[in-house]
């Protein structure tokens, strides 16, 4: 009796190792990515885009989860503070390919779809005033201008199904815009301020879709469309 006591008592700092070595460090990078996220969430309310996105590729790095949506949670945090401090291709590619993973996931998240959904919609818009810019042809650039369009289109009408008015106001404002940036004459679209999410692609920076730097933007003239356009979808997508 008391032997068996004593293994027991001798088992347990051996327990403890095994979990601190083991499922316990799995545990401890996880609560450090946890903290690290919702750095990044304080970061993106603050604006502070640069060190969000550094704050969600240090979570990505720690998370030990075999939880799949935590991963695509923090992706898509990441690729919306890179489009919001001027790192247009580099979201574009991320979002891409997140979305591409979660249309393909059976299991996917609606609402983290829907999220990514929406923040594609908003890159290909802002892809499209690049491309625009920079005097690609109309069959180049209208291709995503319509991808945009048509995710707004789809978001649009299953916030109208779900009863969320609000968004459901969001998205055709959006869809709207997209419709106004694919017919405005390029002469406006060159007197709009430039949207700060393209700025670094139009200083030449850009090796993504937009290699050489766009036009130097005109006068401030001014006209219904031109103005819908100019304040555009957020990078997250909703509203305009």
């Amino acid at each position: 009796m008391r032997l068996a006591m004593l293994l027991a008592w001798m088992a347990v700092p051996l327990l403890f190792a095994f979990y601190h070595f083991g499922p316990g460090q799995d545990a401890v990078s996880n609560d450090l990515a946890g903290t690290q996220l919702r750095q990044a969430s304080l970061e993106l309310k603050d604006g502070n885009w640069n060190v969000a996105d550094a704050a969600c590729t240090e979570a990505l790095a720690s998370l030990k989860s075999d939880d799949r949506t935590v991963e695509q949670r923090i992706r898509l945090e990441r690729a919306k503070a890179r489009m919001l401090s001027q790192q247009l291709p580099a979201a574009y590619d991320d979002l891409t390919s997140l979305l591409g993973e979660l249309e393909s996931q059976k299991d996917a998240d609606p609402q983290l779809l829907a999220e990514t959904q929406s923040a594609m919609a908003s890159a290909e818009y802002y892809v499209t005033w690049l491309m625009r810019l920079e005097g690609e042809p109309r069959e180049n650039w209208e291709l995503e201008i319509e991808a945009s369009r048509q995710r707004y289109r789809m978001l649009y009408e299953q916030a109208k199904s779900a009863g969320d008015d609000d968004a459901a106001n969001e998205y055709a404002e959006n869809v709207e815009a997209a419709v106004r940036l694919a017919r405005m004459d390029l002469t406006d679209l060159e007197a709009l301020d430039l949207p700060s999410q393209c700025k670094s692609c139009c200083s030449g920076n850009c090796n993504c879709k937009c290699k050489k730097p766009g036009k130097k933007p005109g006068g401030k003239k001014k006209s219904e469309d031109a103005r819908g356009a100019s304040s555009g979808p957020p990078a997250d997508g909703k509203g305009s």
